[in-house]
């Protein structure tokens, strides 16, 4: 079902963890949907990604494409960053499943959702004509809403915080 590459990716996870000076987190994903991203990102002066870190809850899928994804842009500057779309990371992986190919969309979406995070935390508001992806969910049928980034919270939904601590309901 996964190439060999997945299996590395979610058994091996490249930048796990949380980034505790990171200037631009980006989440996305829906608890209720199954899979949870959480990136963040150092980015410098001259708007290179410096370093980069994840936090996932989800399937090897999901675990898989954080983590190539945060292989992909780490170096780069924002916007090499994000030229980088679902498909890249899914054939960086050497493909997904059909039914997994939301995953590669959580991880490009949580780039522009940590980058738009970033140019809100510089300038106040994100950049003029800057309009991330919204993505409909193929696990639920977009029953979740979706992993959209700089979504807005529900109430109802659970808030994210990491692996180990969950806002407590």
């Amino acid at each position: 079902m996964y190439s060999e590459k997945v299996v590395d990716y979610f058994m091996n996870p490249r930048n796990a963890g949380k980034l505790e000076d990171a200037n631009a987190i980006g989440e996305v994903g829906n608890p209720k949907c199954g899979d949870v991203m959480k990136i963040y990102l150092k980015i410098n002066d001259k708007e290179i990604i410096e370093d980069i870190k994840f936090e996932t809850f989800g399937c090897a899928a999901a675990i898989a494409t954080s983590s190539m994804i945060t292989e992909m842009v780490k170096g780069k500057t924002i916007t090499e960053a994000l030229s980088i779309n679902n498909k890249d990371v899914a054939e960086a992986l050497g493909g997904l499943p059909p039914a997994k190919l939301h995953c590669s969309l959580l991880a490009q979406e949580g780039i522009e959702a940590a980058v738009a995070d970033y140019f809100i935390r510089k300038t106040g508001r994100a950049p003029e004509g800057f309009r991330p992806a919204h993505s409909t969910c193929t696990a639920c049928g977009g029953s979740c809403g979706g992993g959209a980034a700089v979504q807005a919270q529900e109430e109802e939904e659970e808030k994210f915080v990491s692996e180990d601590h969950r806002v407590a309901e």
